[in-house]
């Protein structure tokens, strides 16, 4: 007992964990787990622009469900927002707006929904039974607003699930196979053997890492098929454009178990290191739950992980058929992840080296 404690004392990365697991999970749940969604990044075009239709924008804003970032003109401007994922709704206010608004026949106004996530098209028909206008010429059950769910409107939930499971598949695989990479090496005596060929570190590192890249290609492959053939899940974008975001998400998490792999000591602390990062990225990321439902610190954690931006890519090119070059910043926020990792990847290890 006295030598597995004193162990358990020298051993700073376990009793960090010990520490950390407990406390990170408390945080996470009791925080970052909100189904009482609130402030939807959103946009309005209102073709009405009368005070009543200002007063309706008024009074979506108040139920903290919108939180309105754009106003634009026409309804194909909602719709390329949507696309591009920087809104997941859309209000759409006719000229006719006042004259619908008394009218029981015609839904006053309408909400364009980003349908990828049943969550928000939930939200969004609750939304939809609020009144509108002379709430007493309407018959309380009727819609005052008509719900257009964009790109899955039968409201799968496998058309939202697999998408973003790539993202959750590939962080496991990727960052564990090289998080134990140096550690493996230490154990079995190689590390000594590889420092004395003339290899530099850089090269050292980046031979680690481009093997796996074609593995995790691979399973994107076999994700991207199953889900296509077991589930329906479409592909609107190219398969080129998905090999290309997932080449720089695969990298960054490769980077980043090969920074996990030279801060452990032993492939246990590698793997527990990797499972500390994967289940914020399956909780913060925007795979589970409304990304902008989180609290304001959550959604700052999400940002820097990997798995968050990976996410829009894949849900924006197969669900939305967004092109690169409209999700390009977070192509570019996954690009500086993984130099950043690499970086303090390589330096760690020229630190050992010396």
């Amino acid at each position: 007992m006295r030598k597995e404690f004193r162990q358990l004392k020298r051993d700073r990365i376990t009793f960090a964990m010990i520490i950390g697991v407990p406390i990170g999970q408390i945080l996470l749940f009791g925080y970052a787990i909100n189904t009482d969604v609130r402030d939807l990044k959103s946009a309005v075009a209102d073709q009405a622009n009368t005070h009543l239709s200002r007063e309706f924008i008024s009074q979506l804003r108040e139920t903290q469900v919108l939180d309105f970032r754009y106003a634009v003109e026409s309804p194909q401007e909602l719709e390329r927002l949507l696309r591009e994922g920087k809104v997941s709704v859309g209000v759409y206010i006719p000229p006719d707006f006042d004259r619908r608004s008394i009218d029981t026949q015609r839904a006053a106004a309408h909400l364009l929904v980003d349908g990828a996530d049943p969550t928000i098209v939930g939200i969004a028909n609750q939304l939809s039974m609020m009144p509108v206008g002379f709430e007493s010429t309407r018959s309380r059950p009727q819609r005052s607003l008509e719900v257009r769910p964009y790109y899955n409107p039968e409201r799968r939930t496998a058309v939202n699930i697999i998408p973003g499971l790539i993202g959750i598949i590939l962080t496991l695989t990727m960052t564990l196979f090289t998080a134990v990479a140096i550690v493996r090496e230490r154990e079995r005596g190689n590390l000594e053997l590889l420092i004395n060929t003339p290899v530099s570190t850089a090269q050292l590192m980046v031979g680690k890492i481009v093997p796996y890249v074609g593995i995790g290609l691979v399973q994107l492959a076999l994700i991207v098929g199953v889900g296509r053939l077991l589930f329906d899940v479409p592909l609107l974008g190219t398969m080129a454009e998905l090999y290309i975001a997932s080449s720089v998400f695969i990298a960054a998490n490769l980077a980043i178990g090969l920074f996990i792999s030279t801060v452990a000591n032993t492939q246990f602390q590698s793997m527990q290191m990797t499972i500390f990062i994967l289940l914020p990225s399956i909780l913060l990321s925007g795979f589970m739950f409304p990304f902008d439902g989180m609290p304001t610190f959550a959604q700052y954690l999400g940002e820097i992980l990997p798995n968050t931006h990976f996410i829009r890519l894949t849900r924006g090119i197969m669900l939305r058929d967004a092109s690169l070059i409209e999700l390009g910043s977070e192509l570019l926020i996954l690009a500086g992840i993984t130099v950043i990792a690499m970086t303090g990847a390589i330096m760690r290890f020229s630190r050992k080296l010396d």
